[in-house]
């Protein structure tokens, strides 16, 4: 923002002493009289704008449009404004006269022109290097759409070390070392890559960055290279979404078997970024805490039999667009930390009101749970069951549990 304001006073002044100049020695004279004649007459009029007014009305108009041009992330929709102000400039000239007052438009005309042609001259040279620098560090990593607008300038991106507020998202092939022990290597090898395959088309079409694609997963991060307020709820949307997708895909495509599935982690937090060199080559440097939890809420997702885990800062930002339920507390990077992690099922304009009264139950069974009363734990449990067909496996995990130990409490004898 200070640079941009910098650049625009530069412009604006440089602008308005150009077309002072142009005024001022009468260069543009005859053009200011054919103009002038076309929207107004000056022989009819009682009353002139004097020179004073248009200096100011020039270095006005040179400011503004520079500042427009700068800041605008939309350039064609920047120009469009800016035609419509030369239509408004020739109007008002009109309108004057009306009223025998004689406004010269043609010094403000060209101070917007020029404003215009100075200020983009400035972004493309100021943006020759964004294509060489996004190709550097983000080829292979986004998707065609946002590197289109890391050219256009609409994504700010300096290659300096920087720290982002994120949203991260770790996904893997669930119970993957199963998956290999139980079928051949080829097989395995067959359905990794296919899942690679549809995973980082999923996430980079959903304008993720990609963080790592290989035999140990997927991870992408929303909320860079462009900040985004909403990254958190972006990043659940999409978890869920590539679930299904998946399993669409699992039933559908033949390079996927109809058995497989996938397990997601999602954690919030703050990354640094870095460009670092790696065999004499350029590239980013990611590091942060939350890239680290996603992997650790993905992994979880095999002991608890859920498919989609999530931290709690995660839950805390996008609480208002999803469903979730609490499932466990897991310990943080050094040991000491507990993070508690939640389950998102649905996304809150498609939830039901029995969606919200079973995981309201099950809420209340993980309250009581770690109340250790056993018994009211094991009956709110009950009401959070589904139908017979859904295979709700972290409320089997409360239930097998809770079952001795409730069972114990109604065999043993009252004091």
């Amino acid at each position: 923002m200070k640079r941009s304001l910098i650049t625009t006073m530069i412009i604006g002044v440089a602008v308005t002493l150009v077309v002072g100049v142009l005024h001022a020695t009468k260069v543009i004279h005859g053009l200011e009289i054919t103009l002038g004649g076309l929207v107004s007459h000056y022989t009819t009029s009682t009353r002139v704008v004097g020179e004073k007014w248009q200096y100011v009305l020039v270095s006005l108009l040179a400011l503004g449009v520079a500042w427009l041009s700068l800041t605008s992330v939309r350039q064609n929709r920047a120009r469009l404004l800016i035609v419509l102000l030369l239509i408004e400039l020739l109007g008002l000239s009109w309108v004057c006269s009306l009223y025998r007052v004689y406004f010269q438009p043609l010094p403000s005309i060209f101070a917007v022109v020029l404003g215009l042609i100075a200020a983009e001259g400035w972004i493309a040279f100021a943006g020759r290097g964004r294509p060489l620098l996004a190709r550097t560090y983000f080829a292979n990593r986004l998707s065609q759409k946002e590197l289109s607008r890391l050219h256009e300038g609409a994504i700010s991106f300096d290659a300096q070390p920087k720290t982002y507020e994120v949203s991260v998202v770790a996904c893997d092939v669930a119970n993957k070392y199963a998956l290999a022990e139980g079928s051949e290597p080829a097989v395995f090898a067959k359905t990794v890559e296919a899942f690679i395959r549809h995973a980082t088309e999923h996430l980079l079409e959903a304008g993720a960055y990609l963080e790592t694609a290989n035999g140990e997963g997927v991870i992408a991060i929303f909320g860079f290279p462009a900040n985004n307020a909403g990254h958190a709820e972006k990043a659940v949307r999409v978890g869920l979404s590539l679930l299904e997708d998946f399993r669409k895909r699992g039933q559908n495509d033949g390079d996927l078997p109809e058995n497989c599935d996938i397990q997601v982690g999602i954690s919030s937090g703050a990354i640094v970024t870095a460009p670092v060199k790696d065999s004499g080559k350029s590239r980013l440097l990611t590091s942060g805490e939350p890239i680290e939890l996603a992997r650790r809420f993905c992994a979880a997702n095999n002991f608890y039999g859920s498919n989609v885990l999530i931290g709690t800062r995660t839950f805390d930002l996008a609480s208002q667009s999803i469903v979730a339920r609490p499932i466990d507390f897991m310990k943080g990077i050094d040991g000491q930390d507990r993070h508690e992690i939640y389950e998102p099922l649905w996304l809150a304009s498609e939830a039901r009101p029995e969606h919200i009264a079973r995981r309201d139950s099950f809420w209340a069974g993980v309250v009581l749970y770690r109340e250790k009363r056993w018994a009211e734990a094991y009956t709110e449990f009950q009401k959070a069951r589904g139908s017979d067909e859904e295979n709700d496996l972290p409320l089997q995990f409360y239930l097998r549990r809770l079952e001795p130990l409730a069972l114990h409490l109604m065999e043993a004898p009252p004091d």
